[in-house]
């Protein structure tokens, strides 16, 4: 079955963590052991009904203070598709977080309080999926209940939301009333909101198209592993492991090899399942190449037209993870696909206001959780794409080679100038 990731987002109190435990609860993802833990919790802390909220708030010191402070991740599967949530915290301050969380998400949920309407940290998570290039959005306003189930004020949070997205890149954006303490619009249609035309939230996740989201155009396969002969039976075997990053292989078509230009074809593309006769993403697969060239761990095989660009120095907006700022002549490592290479930051262009979407020109850093347009310049030629075209080729993480922790996560615009 095809996988959905998505990653849920919006204030905090707005419902994230009932909202997934509504899902888990109401596709019978619960183990029996897990729900009679969160009734129990939920009888001492004198509630009338239970907390689904609790399935989710893992961490301790979220089901004491009734907050996502972490990444909480959950697996869910219906007879139509499978599912990772990825559930992200609300406070400014777990920015980073979001940000981690929403990544790899094919679509992300962001939640509004009815009662509240698009409230700042709304704009904030909106504008992040945005510049993630998240392909769909599911705008979920939800405690509809506590507004008396109102159409005029669903219309007016749409028409509000609407407005903030016409200045952000987000072309598919779907709007669902819903009550996640009741379950209306969740698995089933409301009772309740018979104005409401749409499928509710699961039947949405459900059918959601994702196929084509993936660059199924520019040939992308980044080497992660040298596959050599370890026995005299297989002496002559060597392939070439990885995850396809964008494209269709197929055998007998013309490749690559970056950075150092070389070309061949590829022989065969192996599985655990055997031969194939053709590989796309996100599949891992070993490919075999005609000729015996010189290919290593994050050397990248491209397809002979819309090769990426191969260079030393890029532009790219970078979120800062780390307590230590980052500044202007600071060196760290670059892990981009599956290459490492030294660099070093070149400058600092703006920090971004997510909120506002204003750009900061006169800054000196970036602190935690900051956003900001950075050059750097890498010791050794990376092949690299931009984000806007291949989210796989177009993104990096900076690590800091003092404690080898991520620093910052960064998506490429482009060669810099």
């Amino acid at each position: 079955m095809e996988l959905l990731r998505f990653a849920t987002a919006g204030s905090v109190d707005d419902g994230k963590s009932t909202l997934i435990g509504r899902l888990l609860y109401d596709s019978k993802s619960v183990f029996q052991d897990q729900l009679e833990a969160v009734e129990r919790s939920s009888t001492q802390r004198g509630l009338d009904r239970v907390n689904l909220a609790l399935l989710t708030d893992g961490l301790r010191a979220e089901r004491e203070q009734g907050i996502t402070i972490d990444v909480a991740y959950r697996y869910f599967a219906t007879p139509k598709r499978k599912f990772i949530i990825a559930d992200t915290p609300g406070h400014v301050q777990y920015t980073r977080n979001m940000v981690t969380g929403a990544s790899t998400a094919d679509l992300a949920v962001v939640l509004i309080d009815a009662r509240k309407g698009v409230l700042e940290q709304t704009r904030r998570h909106a504008s992040i999926a945005s510049l993630l290039r998240v392909p769909h959005l599911v705008v979920a306003i939800n405690k509809m209940d506590l507004v008396s189930w109102d159409r005029e004020t669903f219309g007016a949070i749409r028409d509000d939301f609407r407005s903030f997205a016409s200045r952000l890149d987000v072309t598919d954006v779907a709007f669902i009333p819903i009550s996640a303490l009741l379950g209306d619009n969740v698995v089933d249609p409301s009772t309740n909101m018979r104005w409401y035309e749409g499928p509710p939230m699961l039947t949405y996740l459900e059918e959601v198209e994702i196929a084509f989201d993936r660059n199924l155009v520019d040939t992308r396969f980044p080497v992660q592993y040298v596959i050599r002969p370890h026995s005299d039976a297989h002496h002559d075997y060597r392939g070439y492991a990885g995850q396809v990053a964008g494209g269709v292989l197929h055998p007998g078509d013309e490749v690559v090899v970056l950075p150092s230009g070389k070309s061949t074809t590829i022989a065969a593309i192996d599985s655990y399942e055997g031969l194939l006769e053709e590989a796309f993403p996100p599949m891992s697969v070993t490919v075999r190449l005609t000729d015996d060239l010189d290919v290593s761990r994050g050397d990248l095989l491209s397809g002979p037209e819309n090769q990426p660009h191969v260079g030393q120095s890029l532009e790219a907006m970078v979120c800062w993870m780390a307590e230590r700022p980052l500044r202007a002549g600071d060196r760290y490592r670059v892990k981009h696909t599956s290459r490492s290479a030294r660099a070093l930051v070149r400058e600092l262009v703006y920090r971004l206001d997510v909120n506002t979407l204003e750009r900061d020109e006169r800054i000196e850093d970036l602190g935690m959780n900051d956003i900001g347009r950075v050059t750097l310049r890498t010791a050794t030629p990376l092949a690299f794409d931009e984000y806007s075209r291949n989210r796989a080729t177009g993104s990096f993480i900076l690590i800091d080679e003092a404690t080898n922790a991520t620093a910052g996560a960064g998506m490429i615009l482009g060669p810099a100038g």
